[in-house]
């Protein structure tokens, strides 16, 4: 039986600081029974933390974060599957054109700092130092180690954030086809952190197709996690937990420092296995 979950851990085969090897080991120290990696658009990290996860004794379910437009707003969205065989050939295809273009994003990104703000960056070494999908963290670490006086927040709002005159926007995957592209490939999809989530009716996006909703998240108060568990509930969705553990600390950061920060319990966790053997 497995006691406690977290449905929601990134590795550095995305945006994460550690490999799924150590999130593995780490997992094992906070007596989790069950996780799921969920880098952002890719599932290169999958098959080491299910060889590991074997080793140690965690059930590891194989998982994907895709990162989503709807109405112009972002949402994010979490695709669960049963075993790795699932993810077809059409669907991996796109995720390696997603990764083609984040490199492209990414070299784009490093040269409008040089041209704006004179930020000179070795774009080469940025690639060489990255395990995986190539992202803004790595950009903003590279900028750091670098010698310049900027802190992590200064870069993601004046530098490289949305609105800053540096930043390429990544290329639009609207919810709908995130869905579809996830329910093609069996996998049970999951509203990430509505907490998070801005400027859209929460209700609208219950109606439609998840499976669950990310009910349990480290910024929540009671009263959220409870409204969000109410909406499960009310629109027949089952709930999960996640800690969007990353492994690296930012000031004001919305990601837990500590996997397991929140959990799934065992009659949340059967239902959700539930569900996950019903997509076979």
């Amino acid at each position: 039986m497995y006691k406690k979950g977290d449905f929601h851990i990134h590795t550095n085969s995305s945006d994460g600081k550690f490999t799924p090897r150590e999130i593995i080991k780490m997992a094992k120290l906070e007596n989790i029974d069950i996780l799921s990696v969920t880098d952002h658009d890719t599932i290169d990290g999958l098959n080491e933390a299910l060889k590991f996860g074997d080793s140690y004794k965690i059930k590891v379910v194989p998982g994907i974060e895709l990162s989503t437009l709807y109405k112009n707003q972002k949402v994010h969205i979490l695709g669960y599957f049963k075993n790795i065989d699932q993810i077809g050939v059409e669907f991996r295809k796109y995720l390696k054109e997603m990764s083609d273009f984040r490199i492209y994003r990414a070299k784009k990104i490093v040269e409008n700092l040089r041209n704006i703000f004179k930020i000179n960056l070795d774009f080469d070494k940025i690639l060489e130092e990255t395990k995986g999908v190539v992202a803004r963290p790595h950009i903003a670490s590279a900028i750091i180690k670098q010698g310049y006086n900027y802190n992590w927040n200064y870069i993601f709002k004046y530098l490289i954030g949305e609105n800053s005159p540096a930043y390429v926007p990544n290329e639009k995957l609207e919810l709908i086809d995130g869905i579809n592209y996830l329910k093609l490939n069996h996998a049970v999809i999951v509203l990430a952190h509505p907490i998070l989530i801005e400027n859209l009716n929460l209700e609208e996006l219950y109606q439609m197709p998840f499976d669950g909703i990310e009910a349990i998240y480290p910024v929540n108060s009671i009263k959220d996690t409870k409204r969000f568990k109410q909406a499960a509930l009310k629109y027949k969705k089952i709930i999960t937990a996640g800690s969007d553990f990353h492994g690296i600390v930012k000031q004001d950061s919305k990601h837990a420092q500590k996997i397991g920060k929140v959990f799934l319990s065992q009659d949340d966790i059967d239902i959700f296995l539930e569900k996950l053997d019903s997509k076979i």
